[in-house]
């Protein structure tokens, strides 16, 4: 499967930018993923998180984990958060379990940043 990428940018200042990912974030799709980051963190301004959305993603490999964690390590450098949003169970389990959730905030739904 492939991986699809939206940016949805926020014309609020209160509201955050929402990355949508569906499909797998795999090896092959890691580029698109980094590319999508690099453009969202470089693009979103505000003092609201960057919310990546992965209620759509089917696999996550460890390269994706990386690479979310780097997004959150260069927006905490600005003064901001990476917040995930994640419903789907096997997911969440693996976030757990790898100690992702130690180090960013997962949350159930969008409307939950805050």
């Amino acid at each position: 499967m492939d991986l699809l990428v939206r940016h949805e940018r926020s014309s609020r200042v209160d509201q955050p930018d929402v990355v949508h990912l569906s499909g797998d974030v795999d090896l092959a799709t890691i580029p698109r993923l980094a590319d999508a980051l690099i453009k969202a963190v470089d693009s979103s301004t505000g003092t609201t998180p960057l919310v990546v959305d992965l209620d759509g993603v089917v696999v996550l490999d460890d390269a994706a984990l990386g690479l979310l964690l780097g997004a959150a390590g260069r927006l905490r450098t600005a003064g901001r958060d990476l917040v995930v949003a994640c419903t789907t169970p096997t997911l969440r389990h693996r976030l757990a379990r790898t100690g992702f959730e130690r180090a960013v905030r997962v949350i159930d739904s969008i409307s939950a940043v805050g």
